[in-house]
């Protein structure tokens, strides 16, 4: 693997040396971000170490990524410069009582968790390890880091410095894009971001679903779904115009589009992808 460039580790007092990345939990998401990192080239497989809850997932994911496996998370702890958990909400407990003595002063800490606030994430680690110092990065990427395009939003304790953040920042753009919001948005990142790509495969899927009706063979019309959301969302992007601006230029008068855009505003699209953001981040808000 061709490696572009790498994370450095450089802190008053130590000599500059490359980062060792951790990861508790080894997941879709740890999976998606792990090989973002390795398909851009910004980490060596022996750069990266993993702990899984199964020996069965540990060796899967050495097998498939080639980094350090281990079912102890105490290890990973140990050797992290960086620091990542990515445990399910729920099992954050059991985890930080198992590395908070473990974990170094100096190390980084970043969490993926949905739901779990900074405050909540330092009384877990309590008075024990690094205390009140430890220092955090919340944040949320999204599946489509597999394919360097994830969006990640982040937020930052008052014990990460400037360095460690630039640092974080460049991790989280190996593999997409990276915005900073103030914590009380991250509930809303991981519902209009994190969770979003699975209501766009349904989307696509739909729209294959219709031309597999109209006659088109399916794999034909997953590649032309698939590649008009791709196109549209790019077109936003890089435009700088309004979706719905976007939108009225596809539709002619008395056109083929008007009259789709019509069916999809009396089933309520509009408002079914509303809800389905707000009901992700009222969940996400009760983890």
């Amino acid at each position: 693997m061709e490696i572009r460039w790498r994370i450095i580790f450089i802190r008053p007092g130590l000599e500059e040396r490359e980062v060792k990345l951790g990861f508790i939990g080894l997941g879709n998401m740890a999976s998606a971000v792990i090989g973002g990192i390795l398909k851009e080239g910004i980490a060596a497989p022996g750069d990266i170490i993993g702990s899984a809850k199964t020996k069965e997932t540990a060796e899967k994911k050495a097998k498939e990524f080639g980094i350090e496996v281990c079912t102890e998370n105490g290890k990973v702890a140990e050797q992290a410069d960086v620091l990542v958990l990515a445990v399910k909400p729920q099992f954050f407990p059991e985890v930080i009582s198992e590395i908070r003595d473990i974990l170094g002063k100096e190390t980084l800490v970043i969490s993926v968790a949905a739901g779990k606030t900074i405050k909540y994430i330092e009384e877990q680690f309590g008075s024990s390890g690094n205390g009140n110092g430890l220092k955090l990065i919340r944040c949320m990427p999204n599946t489509p880091a597999l394919v360097l395009e994830s969006c990640t939003g982040f937020c930052v304790n008052g014990y990460v410095n400037q360095e460690e953040k630039e640092l974080a920042e460049r991790l989280f753009c190996s593999f997409g894009k990276a915005i900073e919001v103030p914590e009380r948005l991250m509930d809303t990142v991981g519902s209009v971001s994190g969770s979003s790509p699975a209501f766009v495969f349904m989307f696509i899927e739909a729209l294959a679903d219709g031309a597999v009706a109209e006659g088109m063979p399916r794999a034909q019309a997953l590649e032309f779904a698939a590649q008009a959301v791709l196109g549209s969302a790019k077109l936003v992007l890089e435009s700088g115009m309004h979706p719905g601006e976007l939108k009225d230029m596809v539709c002619s008068p008395g056109g083929t589009t008007i009259q789709g855009v019509r069916t999809l505003e009396k089933g309520g699209m509009r408002s079914a992808v509303m809800e389905a953001v707000i009901a992700c981040a009222e969940k996400s808000k009760k983890l």
